[in-house]
């Protein structure tokens, strides 16, 4: 049994489709040292899609993914270079374990040595390439990753409190901006000292980096209190928020420092959802306490 034309054509495109993104991407890029490595990227993929088209129908030309190749610029304008090509390795990965598990059996003799070397190529030198890419944003991560994810976990957890407490929404939205700014200053003064300590990145940009993702995720957590009076809308809204937050997160940690998404996901929503349901809690207790404690 031999590789069909129809899979020779669908690998094609896919090279093809790989091709052409690292090229817009090394045409996007300012740094010197990242351009060449992205045409180098770029070139190889070509070299693919020449071998595939050879194996494809005669007379018909491979078609690239217009969605990626939309898609993928605009997620390294947004989220940096790093981003957009570990992205594309993750799908690399899968077509590697395709080629060696399925495909090199099914590969007619003729091609097997050019195919062994393509091979080589995504299991090596691509992962090679990609590892001497400089993202200045990479380096801010962590400070931005500790800003966002003590935010959504300490601000959830002071709404949760005081609508335990108070049952107000309005109380418990004013409570997290309040709070939310005064640690948003905190956070941004800690970042400030670690990267001058540790000397990871420039101090100011790593300070500004903090303060500002932690005093956004402040305002995304705090307006559905504001925009809605029931208690319990308004809480699931404020959860709803942060989680979807801790989601993007992850993802994008799991993506550039290549860790499993699902897990680190899901331990992120049960701190933040424990910590909620803990402060609701203790403010109810504390509510009725002083309910019974205080005259008439």
């Amino acid at each position: 049994m031999a590789i069909s034309e129809e899979v020779a054509l669908y690998n094609a495109g896919h090279e093809l489709t790989d091709h052409l993104v690292y090229g817009r991407l090394a045409l996007a890029e300012r740094d010197p040292a990242n351009r060449e490595l992205l045409e180098k990227l770029s070139a190889q993929e070509k070299a693919h899609c020449a071998f595939w088209t050879e194996l494809a129908p005669a007379g018909k030309r491979p078609a690239p993914d217009v969605l990626a190749l939309s898609l993928t610029p605009l997620l390294r304008r947004v989220m940096g270079v790093t981003f957009a090509i570990k992205l594309l390795e993750r799908h690399e990965k899968e077509t590697l374990s395709l080629y060696e598990k399925t495909l090199t059996p099914l590969m007619p003799p003729s091609h097997r040595e050019r195919f062994a070397a393509i091979i080589d190529d995504e299991r090596n030198h691509a992962r090679e390439l990609v590892g001497r890419i400089k993202d200045r944003r990479v380096e801010y991560v962590g400070f931005i990753a500790l800003g966002l994810s003590d935010a959504i976990v300490e601000l959830t957890g002071v709404n949760a409190g005081f609508l335990g407490a108070t049952g107000s929404t309005r109380a418990a939205g004013l409570s997290s901006l309040i709070v939310g700014f005064a640690a948003a200053i905190s956070m941004a003064s800690a970042a400030y000292m670690q990267a001058k300590q540790n000397e990871q990145g420039a101090a100011l940009p790593a300070s500004a980096a903090t303060g500002a993702t932690y005093l956004l995720a402040v305002i995304l957590l705090a307006l559905p209190y504001f925009l809605l009076s029931a208690m319990v809308p308004a809480f699931v809204a404020s959860t709803g928020v942060g989680l979807t937050l801790l989601a993007a997160l992850t993802f994008y940690s799991a993506v550039v420092f290549e860790r499993g998404f699902v897990r680190e996901f899901v331990e992120a929503a049960v701190l933040m959802l424990g910590t909620a349901g803990a402060t609701y809690a203790l403010g109810a207790v504390i509510s009725r306490f002083f309910r019974v404690a205080l005259p008439g």
